[in-house]
């Protein structure tokens, strides 16, 4: 039911805690942060998609392998921007109402 309820990737993103908020106080800037109020059941799912996704899906290794040797360290920062473009994805395709495409190119008009 969420799901009909959320038509945008990024609300999406926000609901299920993969969208990082700064927190911020007068001149504080503290470390971003997820929101408390995410759903964590659906935040579980996209983690374990965005694992098997960097182990089955060559791209989106390539992407996380990447990302990991520029940022150096925090792998779970470089499994949420994962988790992120599965979202766009599952959106795009929904919004396209077209089954996922592993090689899918845009047409240029």
């Amino acid at each position: 039911n969420e799901f009909k309820d959320i038509n945008d990737p990024k609300k999406f993103a926000c609901y299920s805690g993969v969208a990082p908020f700064t927190d911020e106080s007068g001149r504080v800037v503290k470390k971003a942060r997820v929101s408390h109020m995410a759903n964590k059941k659906v935040k579980t799912l996209l983690h374990l998609a965005a694992i098997v996704a960097i182990q089955h899906n060559s791209d989106l290794k390539r992407f996380y392998e990447r990302k990991v040797e520029q940022q150096k360290k925090n792998k779970m920062s470089v499994i949420n921007a994962v988790r992120n473009k599965l979202i766009l994805r599952i959106f795009a395709c929904v919004n396209q109402n077209r089954p996922y495409e592993k090689n899918y190119q845009t047409s240029i008009a």
